[in-house]
């Protein structure tokens, strides 16, 4: 019986990724191996999972497996630093999204027909909806900016706490009076308060001001940027050996972030507006996805229903 692990024993010498064919793995992931909700987009990614620094993209036909320089549970911060640097995340985003214009074959299509049953009517109108938005971000990204955290993001903010709110109501009314007695569902009663202060905090938020909110992000994406140039170029610095994931890539990321910080010491808010650019062209690029998806699927359902009636 094999393990995913069997095969992992390149990454300590210096590989960069291993790519194991399910059909060698006859043993299911061990319950050490948690599910991952946030990864740097990767083509043809179906699901993907960490086990200590070892990161594993599921695929339809392999395990692709690598070895990330941090835990991410352990040290979020470098993680975010070095492993998944800004640029890195926006560069795979792009890529992941057009790789998605083109499948390999009809196969692909032909599971989505059966398996996920989405309409190309959705994607159509979703694919446009996205396409027009991109369009608005591009051509007024300060009032983009302006409406996602000035409005959007304080309302998101109260609505999450007073979902929690809700939540914690609802189990206490549901508890059982025997389960009072024995501490059953305390834990649930502590959401009240955390759905109050959560609220509080949402309504605090919506005091500030457009300026604050882009010196905030400014300042992030300052700090995020120039930390990952630091890290990326001390190890290019190395030599190839130190950079496995590819030494001219983040040779190329890390000058290209050191650029984008001294430029906003000169430029100030220009990381913003580079930003909200990026937004606007992920968006637009998103419901061109969304479009040419939805009218591929309209034609491969109008093919099916022909062979269906010969």
């Amino acid at each position: 019986m094999a393990k995913l692990e069997d095969f992992l024993g390149p990454l300590s010498k210096g590989v960069w990724e291993v790519s194991v064919d399910k059909t060698e793995v006859t043993e299911p992931l061990g319950a050490d191996w948690e599910m991952s909700a946030l990864n740097v987009p990767t083509p043809g990614t179906i699901c993907s999972y960490r086990k200590g620094q070892y990161h594993v993209h599921e695929t339809r036909d392999q395990w692709k497996v690598h070895l990330d320089r941090y835990d991410p549970k352990k040290h979020p911060i470098l993680h975010l630093v070095d492993d998944a640097p800004l640029l890195l995340m926006i560069g795979d985003t792009f890529v992941t999204l057009f790789s998605t214009l083109n499948p390999k074959d009809n196969k692909d299509i032909e599971e989505t027909l059966k398996d996920q049953k989405q309409s190309w009517h959705f994607q159509v109108i979703a694919g446009i909806f996205m396409i027009l938005l991109g369009i608005f971000i591009f051509d007024d990204p300060i009032a983009a900016f302006s409406g996602a955290f000035s409005i959007g993001l304080p309302w998101i903010i109260v609505g999450f706490g007073i979902l929690v709110i809700a939540d914690g109501i609802w189990n206490l009314l549901k508890r059982k009076p025997e389960n009072v007695e024995t501490g059953i569902n305390q834990v649930k009663r502590g959401e009240i308060p955390w759905g109050i202060v959560i609220v509080a905090v949402g309504i605090f938020v919506m005091d500030i001001d457009l300026m604050t909110w882009m010196q905030i992000l400014t300042i992030i994406l300052m700090i995020w940027m120039f930390a990952s140039a630091i890290f990326l170029l001390i190890r290019v610095g190395r030599g190839r050996k130190a950079v496995p994931e590819g030494f001219v890539s983040r040779l190329v990321i890390g000058v290209i972030s050191l650029a984008f910080v001294i430029c906003t010491i000169y430029i100030p808010y220009s990381l913003v507006y580079f930003m909200m650019l990026t937004v606007s062209a992920i968006v637009f690029v998103l419901g061109l996805v969304l479009l040419v998806n939805g009218l591929r699927l309209r034609h491969f359902m109008k093919v099916i229903k022909l062979k269906a009636t010969e």
